[in-house]
């Protein structure tokens, strides 16, 4: 705002003096009203006839999505030399960078140039490389990018003496000019010393690279050119604001004239977008198909996507002409390490922890040792994206690139292995978080499961696929308690099935916690035949799955550990089944169930299991009025869940003690009760608890007279 009320200022006074900007003070005043800083050091030279300043190719269709990429590359030039685009292949660098050097044309007394570099290396395969190309590093490499930038340039190289890198850079000493390294990564090497080598001699030389790794020299600055934004939803008007859909919709219409975003295909346009991770050339591609096919027939043929998504012409570089041919030429630049590695992350769905991908991708070749290493490569490579989380770095492969490398994998004949691999990680991970979601570290372990939900779904279908049953019932029990936490029941029971069907003959202990809880789920749904997905009980418990009583279900559930040596597992079931008995209305049967429980976990010395039977006792108490046992079982069990750290635990304890003040007339200590509950369900992200305390706390206020306190807190819950 201050820059525009001082250009009318300027503009009034020139006016008033007779007076007429120089070209000089004109280009210094748009660098300033564009806040671009690359610009405000250059003026505009003097128009007329001349040499040509640029070899830049005009772009035959807008730049969609990458405003503020131009804007914020920019800033990177002013304040370096050698700004470096990074990315997977096809997410649009060497657009992004024929944009920006486009912009500044007129601000470089020089010109601004475009060095293609792609075929560097591939006249007559030089090195003896299979596919044509000479080696990254090697001499021939090095003469070839030489070559091709001093032929961009327009230099002359009819000078014997003297290396050509060398009398390029003599050259270039005292020209002001902007020069475009485009696809560098398959001679990154040569590349990045002839850049060093230029940037040195030619103070007045600014370079834009393009490569899916850096350059990795001095005073290079990274922009990683990330994908195009993806649509948050469904409805028309907010999937026109996404990038992605801008560009696919654009692009269809360009195809298929007539086509528009509308309501009956918005659908279809946002999976098209997403499953293409918002990669610009995948979704031109994609577009090119909308004529023939229409989007819902292509949304629907994405799995066979490298196929689908050739291009219907054959202008462009044939690297650029299939999607399978873009990620090929990645794939041709790694190593064989690298692509062992690359293939068997295919197996893990939405990305993986570190822990993960040595446990998975290490043996046959590759050195558990050595994954870290190749993953950092495959991350430098733009092969692999990589995020920081709570639980360390996080890899993923984009769908394309996943879809690739499971091609691969096939093709090497390792699918079975990987598989297994992954399936044997994530049931130890399980069984690993099982403890840990009961004590001080509950959180961190639910917000751990949450994001591996995708590879423990993977893990337990392939299980069940294959009858592994001993590994589908071990993965599945171990996580009943999350989906618990998390109250997806209706999960949790489709999985148990499952997983029992494919045990059907199989005794044991994980048989019979699976039967214990897939009643207890189908009791805490609502008790009837079916509920919760709930499915047949099979083996000793007979047609028990059919069973509406809850006495009647509960005892089928227990009769499975009889001859199974499991006195915690037993405790445990009969826990739950009181727990959810009380909650389905049968208190008689949960009492029973509840004290039977409590004297096998003070016998085994199970703090927990003592903690959760007092909890649920204390509620029963409630239930029939005894409130002198409510307090008492309720302090003790709050008590033990303290020590322990367990915060759905506390959650219990302090609902039915915050009920007990609330009888005795005690609100402002009910509050406080219900106001601790509340902050830890929020803190876990229990919502259906934090709703439950928020009910009570309305309840308070309402016996308090606070009407319009009680009518926000009950709107909230």
């Amino acid at each position: 705002e201050a820059l525009a009320s001082y250009r009318e200022l300027a503009e009034q006074l020139a006016g008033e003096l007779g007076l007429d900007p120089s070209p000089e003070l004109t280009a210094l005043q748009h660098a300033i009203l564009t806040q671009d800083p690359a610009l405000a050091a250059r003026t505009r030279p003097a128009a007329g006839d001349g040499p040509p300043r640029t070899n830049l190719p005009a772009p035959l269709t807008s730049l969609i999505g990458r405003a503020d990429a131009v804007t914020e590359v920019r800033a990177l030039l002013a304040s370096g030399r050698l700004v470096t685009l990074t990315g997977p292949g096809g997410v649009g660098k060497t657009r992004l960078a024929v944009e920006i050097a486009t912009s500044q044309q007129d601000f470089f007394p020089n010109g601004v140039w475009l060095a293609e570099l792609a075929a560097a290396g591939q006249a007559g395969g030089q090195s003896g490389e299979p596919d044509g190309r000479a080696a990254p590093h090697s001499t021939a490499a090095q003469a070839d990018v030489t070559e091709l930038v001093s032929a961009a340039l327009g230099i002359r190289d009819d000078d014997a003496a003297g290396a050509p890198a060398a009398r390029l850079a003599a050259a270039l000493r005292t020209r002001q000019m902007l020069l475009v390294l485009d696809n560098c990564e398959h001679v990154i090497g040569p590349a990045a010393r002839l850049a060093e080598q230029l940037l040195a001699a030619a103070p007045g030389l600014r370079i834009v690279a393009t490569s899916q790794e850096p350059l990795a020299i001095r005073g290079e600055q990274l922009y990683e050119v990330p994908p195009l934004q993806l649509p948050e939803g469904t409805e028309l008007e907010a999937l026109a604001q996404a990038a992605a859909v801008q560009l696919f919709a654009a692009r269809a219409a360009a195809a298929a004239p007539g086509f528009a975003l509308d309501a009956d295909n918005t659908d279809a346009v946002a999976v098209i977008c997403r499953r293409l991770d918002g990669m610009p050339l995948a979704l031109e591609l994609a577009a090119a198909r909308v004529r023939g096919l229409g989007v819902h027939a292509l949304a629907d043929r994405l799995d066979d996507r490298f196929r689908l998504l050739a291009a219907a012409t054959h202008t462009g570089p044939t690297r650029q002409q299939t999607l399978r041919a873009v990620i090929d030429w990645s794939w041709d630049l790694a190593t064989e390490p690298e692509h062992i590695v690359l293939r068997r992350l295919a197996v893990h769905a939405e990305g993986c922890t570190l822990a993960a991908a040595e446990f998975v991708c290490a043996g046959r070749g590759v050195d558990r040792a050595d994954v870290a290493g190749l993953l950092a490569r495959l991350v430098d490579r733009s092969l692999v994206t990589v995020t920081q989380g709570a639980d360390g770095p996080r890899y993923r492969l984009l769908e394309s690139v996943a879809a690739y490398g499971a091609e691969r994998l096939r093709e090497a004949g390792e699918t079975d292995r990987a598989q297994l691999r992954h399936r044997e990680f994530y049931t130890a991970l399980a069984e690993q978080a099982r403890p840990q979601l009961r004590g001080h570290r509950q959180r961190q372990w639910l917000e751990r499961l949450d994001r591996e939900t995708a590879n423990v779904h993977s893990a337990l279908d392939g299980a069940v696929r294959r009858g592994e049953a001993h590994l589908a019932l071990r993965l599945a029990g171990a996580m009943t308690w999350y989906w618990f936490l998390r109250g997806r029941l209706t999960e949790a029971s489709r999985v148990l099935a499952a997983a029992l069907a494919t045990g059907a003959d199989e005794p044991g202990a994980e048989r019979a916690y699976a039967l214990a809880w897939q009643a207890g789920i189908t009791l805490l749904a609502g008790g009837g035949a079916g509920a919760a997905g709930g499915g047949d009980l099979t083996g000793a418990a007979g047609s028990a799955g059919a069973a509406a009583d809850p006495a009647e279900r509960a005892r089928a559930a227990l009769t499975m550990y009889d001859g199974v040596d499991d006195l915690r597992g037993r405790a445990e079931a009969e826990w739950l089944l009181g727990f959810a008995a009380s909650d389905f209305g049968d208190p008689a049967l949960g009492e029973d169930l509840v004290d039977r429980a409590l004297t096998a976990f003070r016998a085994l010395g199970d703090r927990w299991g003592m903690a959760a039977a007092l909890s649920t006792r204390a509620k029963l108490a409630a239930i029939r009025g005894a409130q002198a046992s409510v307090r008492d079982d309720g302090e003790q069990s709050l008590s033990l869940f303290r020590e322990l750290g367990d915060g759905w635990g506390q959650l219990q304890a302090t609902e039915w003690l915050g009920a007990l003040c609330e009888t005795a007339g005690d609100y402002e200590q009910g509050r406080r009760l219900h106001t601790e509950g509340l902050a830890l369900a929020t803190d876990l992200g229990l919502w259906p608890q934090a709703a439950d305390r928020l009910s009570w706390l309305g309840r308070i206020a309402m016996l308090l007279g606070d009407y319009e306190q009680a009518r926000e807190l009950l709107e909230h819950a």
